[in-house]
């Protein structure tokens, strides 16, 4: 204030200026925070001395939301801003919500000078973000800096007193970006560091499944990273993490394995539980019927889990005694409930081979039981195959005629065609092979082989007549008795090249021939005539002497035959 001489009266320049001096103070403090007394408390509004001529009005909800934060009382002594020194009515204009927001920024920037973190409440969502009440002043938490991770519930977040960093301020504008995420990131470096500092195999700890992928899931452990492999989750056999865990659970891990110079941690859940392979054989004893589920069907087989973490594989063969050459598929089902026998255990290798058919009777050896060799059955023609003949002996069972034993003379591969499928036959039980599971059924032995009969009779180097059936370009096709076949080949027909000549004979004209091989297989003769000769000049000169005698051959040829004809007559 202006310092002046006191008189009795003043004069008018003198009191001028002290107006003038002491309007410039009063509008001086508009725009500043200060302590003023509350006078009375009214309904929705509070009545405060600030000092100047008239006092001023501040609204009742500026003090708080709720009755805790609404704790003044008349005389209490109250910060307050001043927006302007008078309204129409002559009152001050005042704001505490102002003043406090002036009093937080203070504070705000000392602490964003010092790195400190400040207290708030998220109150609000906005685009991009949310709105923090700092202690009156209002701050931006964007939606990157709310967590480490994404949240899906920021229900437990709102309305509750939290720390925050802030990131930059700026007062003109009246902008305000905090964050709560680079707190938790402080936290857990922390956490960390402590965790790296105390981690020992063996030890126990809980952690947050913070990614799946196709090989296992990475958990945080608080602050640090573990990854807890596929075939770590659990005893039984899982195709995918995800059918097992979810990312964000929480799950109680056990440290297998850690480097400290890499800092990979190796994790696992299955091993918080005992190793249901200890006492398998216990258990599951080979040759034991059990019951359990399939799992998985493949190309070979099926998968049947009998408990957790002990699953079995059927494997194809195993699934039936009579279904061969189908997918496991039209057998059983996936879920499906089953009763399987133990055939195998491989501890080290984790292997259970289980059977289906096991459980149930042997077909073949019930039809061995029933049935013998020698039998005769009829069935239906279940299949006609390239091989042979399918006859139904039960409903599970068929027996195979082959070609080979569909007639004892003739081409099987053209007589199969006079078979149809569907039509019944009938046929001689040849063999019962129980652990091929196969039997052999015969047409033909269902009458007598006489064409075996007479080629028994027959002995290589016997002269026997034949008949010719069939006249080809390198011999004769002929036939011996009713049933026997032969042939003569060209080069057999005569001693003499000039008569091996085939247009020499016709279509049932009769000749004798030596037989020179028999194929019993086939069931065919071979036959020479020039053999014959051959023999037959052997025998004459043995009889009638030879050469040296003074006897031309055809002397004594003459005289054999003339012997023959005298026999013959």
């Amino acid at each position: 204030m202006t310092e002046t001489v006191t008189t009795d009266k003043p004069s008018k320049e003198t009191f001028s200026e002290l107006l003038d001096q002491s309007f410039q103070e009063m509008t001086s403090i508009e725009g500043s925070v200060v302590s003023g007394t509350v006078i009375s408390i009214e309904k929705d509004m509070i009545l405060i001395d600030v000092g100047l001529k008239c006092e001023g009005r501040v609204p009742l909800r500026e003090f708080g939301n709720n009755d805790e934060d609404m704790k003044i009382n008349v005389g209490d002594k109250v910060e307050v801003y001043i927006e302007r020194l008078e309204d129409i009515n002559g009152q001050a204009i005042l704001s505490r919500e102002k003043a406090r927001r002036e009093e937080a920024w203070v504070n705000l920037e000392v602490a964003l000078e010092k790195q400190q973190r400040v207290n708030g409440i998220i109150f609000g969502k906005v685009k991009g973000g949310f709105t923090v009440d700092l202690e009156g002043a209002t701050a931006f938490l964007p939606g990157s800096q709310v967590d480490i991770r994404p949240i899906k519930d920021l229900g437990a977040l709102m309305g509750t007193p939290q720390p925050f960093q802030i990131l930059k301020m700026d007062r003109r504008r009246g902008n305000i970006v905090v964050s709560r995420r680079a707190i938790l990131e402080d936290s857990r470096a922390e956490a960390r560091t402590e965790l790296v500092a105390n981690l020992q195999e063996g030890q126990v700890l809980q952690g947050i499944i913070k990614n799946i992928t196709d090989y296992g899931a990475f958990v945080d452990l608080g602050g640090v990273d573990g990854l807890l492999h596929v075939t770590d989750i659990s005893w039984k056999r899982i195709n995918h993490p995800s059918e097992a865990i979810q990312v964000g659970e929480s799950v109680q891990v056990k440290v297998i394995k850690f480097n400290d110079e890499t800092q990979r941690i190796s994790l696992g859940i299955k091993q918080l539980t005992e190793d249901p392979w200890i006492k398998v054989f216990e258990r599951f004893p080979i040759g034991s019927k059990v019951s359990g589920v399939v799992t998985n069907i493949t190309d070979y087989g099926s998968f049947v889990e009998l408990e957790d973490g002990i699953e079995g594989l059927v494997h194809v063969s195993e699934m039936s005694w009579t279904k061969k050459n189908i997918h496991p598929g039209k057998i059983v089902s996936t879920s499906e409930k089953v009763e399987v026998m133990v055939l195998e255990i491989d501890v080290q290798k984790r292997r259970i081979s289980l059977g289906i058919k096991q459980c149930v009777e042997n077909p073949w050896e019930k039809y061995n039981s029933t049935n013998k060799i020698g039998d005769i059955i009829e069935g239906e023609i279940r299949n006609i195959t390239e091989f042979g003949l399918f006859i139904a002996l039960t409903e599970d069972i068929d027996g195979l005629v082959h070609l080979s034993d569909i007639s004892w003379d003739g081409n099987g591969d053209e007589l199969i065609k006079n078979y149809v499928k569907g039509s019944s036959a009938q046929a001689k039980i040849l063999d019962i092979d129980v652990e091929k599971e196969r039997i052999s059924l015969g047409i033909k032995q269902l009458t007598e082989d006489v064409t075996a009969t007479e080629i028994d009779n027959i002995r290589k180097g016997s002269t026997v007549t034949c008949t010719i059936a069939e006249i080809i370009e390198n011999g004769l096709e002929v036939s011996v008795g009713d049933n026997l076949k032969g042939f003569i080949k060209k080069n057999d027909l005569s001693r003499e090249r000039a008569h091996q000549k085939t247009d020499r004979y016709g279509v049932g004209d009769k000749v004798d021939a030596t037989v020179t091989n028999i194929d019993k297989k086939t069931r065919k003769l071979s036959l020479s005539i020039k053999a014959r000769e051959i023999e037959e000049e052997k025998k004459a000169m043995a009889e009638y002497g030879s050469s040296d005698s003074g006897a031309s051959l055809g002397d004594i040829l003459g005289a054999a035959l003339a012997k023959k004809d005298e026999k013959s007559s």
